[in-house]
C-alpha cells in the first residue's frame, strides 16, 4: 500500500542497499528484474538477456550502479550512474 504524504518531506527516503549484503540468488533476482523492466532494445544488435544481467552485475561491482529500497512502495530498483556531460563553457 502506498501512503499519501501531505508534506513530501515526511516521506521516508529510499535506502541504499549494498549489493554485497545480498545473497547471490537475491542479487541475481534483482538484476534480472531490472533488466526485464528496462524494455526492448532498439539498437542495431540484440543483446541477449544473460549478457544484460552480467553487465548490470558488473556495474554494481564497479560502483557504477546502486541498489535502492523504497520503504513506501516496498520496491527495489537499480540506479545506474551516467556521466554528466559538461557543456562547453561550464566552469565549476
Amino acid at each position: 500500500m502506498t501512503e499519501w504524504y501531505e508534506d513530501p518531506r515526511e516521506r521516508p527516503p529510499p535506502v541504499d542497499v549494498p549489493h554485497t549484503e545480498l545473497s547471490a540468488d537475491a542479487l541475481r533476482g534483482v538484476a534480472e528484474a531490472f533488466v526485464l523492466r528496462e524494455g526492448t532494445d532498439y539498437g542495431e544488435h540484440d543483446v541477449p538477456f544473460e549478457t544484460k544481467v552480467r553487465q548490470v552485475l558488473r556495474q554494481l561491482e564497479r560502483g557504477e550502479a546502486k541498489i535502492q529500497f523504497d520503504p513506501v512502495t516496498e520496491s527495489v530498483d537499480i540506479l545506474v550512474s551516467r556521466p554528466v556531460a559538461r557543456r562547453h563553457g561550464d566552469d565549476d
